[in-house]
């Protein structure tokens, strides 16, 4: 089958604890940023289109650093995650300096993506079998009676740890290759065969999200529906509240709306 589809990947972020741009540093040994390697793969899944969710501030070095080289390959768009970017009726509180999280950066696509489209961290190399993975169910979606079927590369935690801290992922649970839950877990780090968190150990081969996901384009309009109903609902002085795509598939999945394939990757 023969379908158009399109790699999202988010990079609006500066990485306040690196001190950086950290999207955009050289990685590889002929200068080579992490982007390089991902897109590099995308391409060669299937995927044919690219947009890039990025500030504006940093259109210029991020264009430089790879969006123009990209643009030989692959067909690039972009387009800006802006904490002002909010419906009619709302501003932003006094005090908040950071956008609106994951959501609102993929609900920045709306008008640009109106195919089948992965997702993607700009700054996690992901490896070439979950891009593989989730860009043939793209191809071939699973027949459901929900309204929205997607599909999410499932690493084991074990693979996904640090050496040099602590990291955060999505912690899953599944049934029969069927996402469940999952929840948002900080301060995941290296056991002694184990993976330690706050709630305590989960087994190296624990199921776990690192934000690759394949989606629906109408799943855009769930996420415009969704995010007034969000800001309703952020509690007075929360200046730091996030409208996080992990916690809005949750929800779907709460609500019978969404069936969620998990890919199994051992990258």
């Amino acid at each position: 089958m023969n379908t158009n589809t399109t790699l999202v990947i988010m990079a609006a972020g500066m990485g306040s604890r690196y001190g950086g741009i950290k999207q955009i540093e050289p990685v590889g040994p002929s200068g080579e940023i992490i982007l390089d390697y991902s897109i590099y793969d995308a391409v060669e899944a299937g995927f044919d289109k690219v947009v890039f969710i990025i500030r504006r501030d940093i259109e210029e070095a991020f264009r430089e650093a790879i969006g123009d080289r990209i643009e030989k390959r692959v067909k690039v768009e972009y387009v800006f995650q802006n904490m002002e970017d909010l419906p009619g009726g709302y501003s932003v509180p006094a005090g908040r300096t950071k956008p609106w999280g994951t959501g609102q950066a993929i609900l920045a696509c709306k008008d640009v993506v109106n195919e089948p489209f992965a997702v993607i961290n700009a700054d996690d190399y992901y490896g070439k079998e979950g891009l593989k993975k989730v860009h043939e169910y793209l191809c071939n979606p699973a027949k459901s009676d929900k309204k929205f079927n997607f599909c999410m590369a499932g690493f084991e935690v074990g693979n996904t740890l640090s050496d040099n801290g602590t990291v955060t992922r999505g912690i899953c649970q599944v049934k029969d290759g069927i996402l469940t839950k999952i929840v948002e877990t900080k301060e995941i780090g290296r056991g002694d065969n184990c993976a330690t968190t706050p709630d305590g150990n989960v087994p190296l081969n624990q199921p776990v999200s690192m934000n690759m996901w394949g989606l629906p384009p109408k799943f855009l309009d769930a996420l415009e529906e969704g995010f007034p109903k969000f800001l309703d609902g952020i509690k007075e002085g929360d200046i730091k509240a996030e409208y996080l795509l992990p916690k809005i598939i949750d929800q779907q999945i709460k609500a019978g709306k969404a069936r969620v394939k998990v890919l199994e990757t051992r990258d």
